[in-house]
């Protein structure tokens, strides 16, 4: 693997326990490996191994329950600095539920809002006044919004990024591009169209499980990085593992050294911020410093 900055951030990761509860999201042949629970302790050694000095551990279901054992992660670790959660932005008070999971241990370390809009059978879900009024409270709060969608609903994206211009979106996954037909339009005029908005910012992540099973490269992925990059630029995209989502088609150390090569058209300085200084910024992000 060539070498990234020792200093890294990976902005976006998961952990359940399905002891816990259900992940209702893996289902079928194809998800079956992730069918078990996954630890903040199985990911350490590897992300420690590979430089990583601090994480973003992401939300995986809606449900009210998980956030406030994601900030109690967190408040614990020397390792997860920060936690995107959920709580229901239709819900008339929003504004007190965000304010009252600052007040959990680990509350400090609440950085961003996510719902599974990709789920959502409305296309425009993102527009609802309800849902709308929702993001602003996010906004108010002084959190991010990361923004996990399918193509179709990249453009009602956009339009909510650019109504709500006193909130930073956060696309995971560059918007899920269809890397395993190789069909990127309108996928890429629409992530340009976002990408245009001052308050938006991309995470290169996700990318492997889009590739198709079985014989895919590095240079499967190129041409969707490529895009992301020239419309993003180095300066507001951060690199993310997600991990373990990541484990059907590569492992942890194997992610980071495709990001990587994605990137080696970057001089030092855009790689640093790719994978450490821009996470540190977009999230707000304590920095623990080099792994011991």
């Amino acid at each position: 693997m060539a070498t990234v900055n020792r200093r890294i951030i990976d902005a976006h990761h998961h952990v359940w326990d399905l002891g816990a509860r259900p992940q209702p999201w893996i289902k079928g042949e194809a998800l079956a490996p992730l069918a078990r629970s996954f630890s903040a302790a199985d990911l350490t050694a590897q992300a420690r191994a590979a430089g990583v000095t601090g994480t973003v551990v992401v939300q995986t279901v809606c449900v009210p329950e998980e956030t406030p054992e994601l900030l109690a992660l967190a408040a614990g670790s020397d390792l997860v600095a920060g936690v995107v959660g959920w709580t229901d932005l239709t819900a008339p008070d929003v504004a007190d539920t965000i304010a009252a999971l600052r007040e959990r241990p680990g509350g400090d370390r609440l950085v961003g809002i996510r719902h599974q809009v990709q789920e959502e059978p409305d296309p425009s879900w993102l527009l609802r006044p309800d849902v709308r009024r929702g993001l602003s409270a996010v906004a108010a709060a002084g959190l991010v919004y990361d923004l996990v969608v399918t193509p179709g609903q990249l453009a009602a994206a956009a339009d909510a990024a650019a109504r709500l211009t006193g909130l930073t979106f956060v696309l995971d996954h560059l918007g899920k591009p269809p890397i395993a037909t190789g069909e990127l339009e309108p996928w890429g005029a629409d992530l340009r169209r976002l990408a245009a908005l001052p308050n938006t910012v991309a995470k290169l992540s996700g990318l492997v499980t889009e590739a198709a099973p079985g014989n895919w490269r590095t240079e499967d992925l190129r041409p969707c990085a490529d895009i992301a990059l020239d419309a993003f630029g180095p300066r507001r995209l951060m690199f993310g593992s997600d991990w373990p989502v990541c484990t059907l088609r590569a492992d942890y150390t194997s992610v980071l050294g495709i990001a990587d090569r994605l990137t080696e058209s970057l001089g030092p300085g855009e790689k640093d911020a790719v994978f450490h200084r821009n996470a540190l910024r977009v999230y707000g992000l304590t920095d623990f410093g080099p792994p011991g």
